[in-house]
């Protein structure tokens, strides 16, 4: 059997399970199967398969079907050009996300903390992008953490960047360290929005990093209680929202003393970030 062929049995079974883009996905992992860049897939295609490779596609055939995620089944996302490590014990990377990445890019910064850092994908691609920053991340979650860890070593950015366990700045323990910038993208998904999600999120990522089990906006009541005495005079917060919580928010950084205040929208034109400064006096 070519791989050509293997890709068409893929593409069927993808396309019966009603899996959304399943030429696409099946291509992906078609391409994982053969250990070859997604780019030159269709050089290879021709050429025969093995025994080996064929069951590996089929694996992945079926687990896809089943609405895993191709990030978890190839173990990679792509964010900000780069390629980061994913599992199930970490939201995946979103281009959304990117909203954030380049708000914070927008003004200098040498200091950063991410709260809820889970692949680590927000803080690593901002020490990347800025020479000399530092910074650190937190969560809750220890499985979490390791690869954000893993992450760091295989960007080259381990020096730059350091990992601590906890609940938001309870994680800094007694630090009286301030911030230039403070990123967060916390669970903003309410309890009774969960079963709107799709299979592979809500059946596969990891739940506290989604909801809050309430109303969507515990972690920003949070985070905006202790945020200020952790940030530098003129140092910025920035935490990503739901499409609806982008007033709600804004309250909450009024309310704690910063200012000024501004909601910024996704390249889809939702709400997305919702940025904050320190006053300087």
């Amino acid at each position: 059997m070519t791989g050509s062929e293997l890709l068409v049995l893929g593409i069927r079974a993808l396309n019966a399970a009603e899996v959304p883009d399943g030429a696409k996905d099946a291509r992906r992992l078609l391409a994982h199967a053969l250990t070859v860049e997604s780019g030159r897939l269709t050089l290879v295609l021709p050429d025969p398969v093995t025994p080996e490779q064929t069951a590996v596609f089929q694996n992945l055939i079926a687990r896809r079907a089943a609405r895993v995620p191709v990030s978890h089944l190839t173990g990679q996302r792509m964010f900000y050009g780069r390629t980061f490590c994913v599992s199930g014990d970490v939201l995946d990377p979103r281009p959304e996300t990117e909203t954030l990445i380049e708000a914070a890019l927008a003004q200098p910064f040498q200091r950063v903390l991410d709260l809820g850092t889970g692949s680590g994908c927000i803080l690593l691609t901002l020490v990347a992008e800025r020479d000399g920053a530092t910074g650190m991340g937190v969560d809750l979650s220890e499985a979490a953490l390791s690869v954000a860890v893993a992450n760091g070593r295989a960007l080259n950015l381990a020096h730059r960047v350091a990992f601590a366990q906890g609940s938001w700045f309870a994680a800094l323990q007694g630090s009286e360290e301030r911030f230039d910038l403070i990123v967060s993208n916390p669970p903003y998904i309410a309890a009774d929005e969960m079963a709107d999600l799709s299979p592979e999120v809500r059946d596969h990522e990891p739940r506290m990093a989604l909801t809050d089990e309430g109303d969507g906006l515990a972690a920003y009541r949070a985070i905006m209680a202790d945020a200020p005495e952790h940030m530098k005079p003129g140092g910025r917060l920035m935490v990503e929202i739901g499409p609806t919580q982008g007033a709600k928010v804004r309250a909450m950084m009024l309310a704690a003393g910063l200012a000024p205040v501004a909601v910024l929208r996704d390249m889809d034109g939702r709400d997305r970030v919702v940025l904050g400064g320190k006053p300087r006096v």
